[in-house]
């Protein structure tokens, strides 16, 4: 049973993350836009990556986590690797949720940021995912 959740742990997390790498990117390119009609298709293509894949697969990732995480409690929670890998996944989730209200803000009109800055928005999710699956999978 644990591989099963396992692989489907991957598989949204895999979700997740696609979304985070592509959400910041359509942020760079709205702030870059200046018509209406790319700014309206911008606000689409965010609302519906945000709320349609990315959660979702947010959502599944931390339930499956935790799900093998309630199963072998004890040996788990008293290993540093897994301790720090739970501490960047709360991050990673308070990264999501930025970029939920960075949603609401292009939404509302309200973009306070420039392309650049969301060049190097954009990079945050690659320092995160290297980080946790070196975590996951070496172990240290």
């Amino acid at each position: 049973m644990l591989l099963w959740i396992k692989a489907f742990h991957i598989v949204f997390m895999v979700t997740w993350f696609a979304g985070l790498f592509y959400l910041p990117r359509l942020f760079v390119y709205h702030a870059m836009s200046s018509d209406a009609d790319g700014d309206a298709r911008f606000k689409i293509m965010e609302r519906k990556l945000f709320y349609g894949i990315m959660t979702p697969g947010g959502v599944l990732t931390v339930a499956t986590g935790l799900w093998m995480l309630a199963l072998h409690r004890d040996v788990l929670l008293t290993q540093t690797w897994l301790i720090i890998k739970l501490v960047l996944v709360a991050a990673l989730i308070a990264y999501h949720l930025w970029c939920g209200v960075l949603v609401a803000r292009f939404k509302a009109g309200d973009n306070r940021r420039s392309h650049v800055w969301y060049r190097w928005f954009n990079e945050v999710p690659v320092v995160f995912l290297v980080a946790i699956v070196l975590l996951a999978v070496l172990r240290p």
